[in-house]
């Protein structure tokens, strides 16, 4: 009698869900007057807007075919669940000129729950000329902004799926201060070379996943700034690009702790680097960067496959007189394997001031695979690890043989 009525009552439930599909109202842009011959961020700010007053659950439809769209501000709050179902190809316009708001991002996403972005479109930025002229650095810091493809703030309990971002003239995506945020399927592509095109941006956040993606771009496949907590990344192919980034952090006294970071089965592909954690030296930050799990990573011709910066200086003109106040511990790293293209397979460069503690590094196996012959080898300044399992190479070797307590 118990299953029968664990089976009437699934029945129900699945019955229930059906009926709730079916009850979804879809606001369709082609019917606010949406075309492909001329920009259609009106019609789809209208459908938007209707789809945010529903007090049922909605669908926000950009049909399949190619679209143009100049710039979008989507804001919440919705009274119900919304799905952004995007089968088409959206272009933004190349020329900077045509953004009408200089200071925005050409898809701005703000103060939304239980957001669904899918449908298997692609968001092209069309960022080659953008690249071109970017200029941007330290020396220069009047250039002008660049929008980024899809900035998404104050999202929560939301996820973005089969989505692709292509070409963006900054970085592709960002997600800031948001709660439950799930990225799966998420695509992003882009030369090695296109300028700043960081793959997706993370800061003061919590409850972040990125499954099972990716990401090939001009700067770091994934981004973590300050005030985060509790990220997976898991089943990410990263490459080409810079690596997945903590950092760079300690520029801002303001700046708050990032802990519970975990990085796992990911494959880096012909990148600059693998995981890296980015501390400047000489600024007022002094947060704690804690509790990272790097974990089953296989790295494929990337340079750096481990890196810990804490003298991090991009341009050269950094000041290094005084260490970084950042203080890195609990770290776990484990089953780290593959090919690097440069000598020095892991750099653990650490704070004078604010030695790594706590630093757990288990079964690695990284070959140097250079033009040049060259030992493979590591670097380490005020770290004393924790070992475990077999290291090759050996791993800051030139530190006193009682770190080391190999079972």
């Amino acid at each position: 009698m118990k299953i029968q009525s664990s089976i009437l009552v699934s029945i129900v439930l699945v019955l229930q869900l059906l009926l709730k599909a079916n009850s979804l109202t879809v606001f369709d842009i082609t019917k606010y007057g949406a075309t492909p011959d001329r920009d259609i961020s009106e019609a789809l700010l209208k459908a938007w807007n209707d789809a945010i007053a529903s007090t049922t659950a909605s669908q926000v439809l950009i049909p399949e075919g190619n679209w143009t769209l100049s710039q979008v501000r989507m804001l919440g709050r919705n009274k119900a669940p919304i799905n952004l179902e995007i089968k088409g190809y959206l272009k933004a316009y190349p020329e900077l000129d045509k953004l009408p708001d200089k200071d925005g991002q050409w898809i701005t996403i703000n103060y939304v729950d239980s957001l669904t972005i899918s449908g298997g479109g692609v968001l092209d930025g069309q960022g080659q000329e953008a690249w071109k002229a970017n200029h941007c650095n330290n020396k220069n810091k009047t250039c002008p902004k660049l929008p980024i493809n899809l900035s998404l703030n104050f999202i929560t309990n939301s996820i973005i799926r089969d989505i692709t971002t292509k070409d963006s003239k900054n970085w592709h995506a960002n997600c800031i201060s948001s709660l439950n945020v799930t990225f799966q399927r998420f695509t992003v592509s882009a030369p090695g070379d296109s300028v700043n095109t960081d793959g997706l941006h993370i800061a003061r956040g919590n409850s972040i996943k990125v499954l099972d993606s990716v990401i090939g771009t001009g700067d770091d496949c994934i981004s973590m700034g300050d005030e985060l907590s509790d990220v997976l990344i898991k089943n990410v192919t990263c490459g080409p690009g810079h690596g997945i980034s903590i950092g760079s952090l300690g520029k801002n006294v303001n700046e708050k702790r990032v802990y519970w970071i975990r990085v796992e089965e990911c494959t880096f592909i012909n990148t600059q680097n693998g995981i890296r954690i980015k501390t400047w030296a000489s600024e007022p930050g002094t947060i704690t960067i804690s509790d990272l799990h790097f974990n089953n990573l296989s790295m494929v011709n990337a340079a750096n496959p481990v890196v810990f910066d804490q003298k991090y200086c991009p341009s050269n003109l950094c000041s290094l007189d005084k260490p970084s106040l950042i203080q890195i511990s609990d770290v776990e790293i484990n089953n780290v394997t593959g090919t690097s293209s440069t000598s020095d397979v892991m750099a653990f460069i650490c704070s004078e001031a604010k030695p790594c503690q706590n630093i757990r590094i288990g079964n690695i196996d990284l070959k140097y695979i250079g033009e040049k012959p060259a030992p493979t080898t590591t670097k380490c300044e005020n770290i004393m690890p924790i070992f475990s399992g077999t290291q090759n190479p050996p791993v800051c070797s030139d530190l006193p043989p009682l770190v080391h307590s190999h079972p």
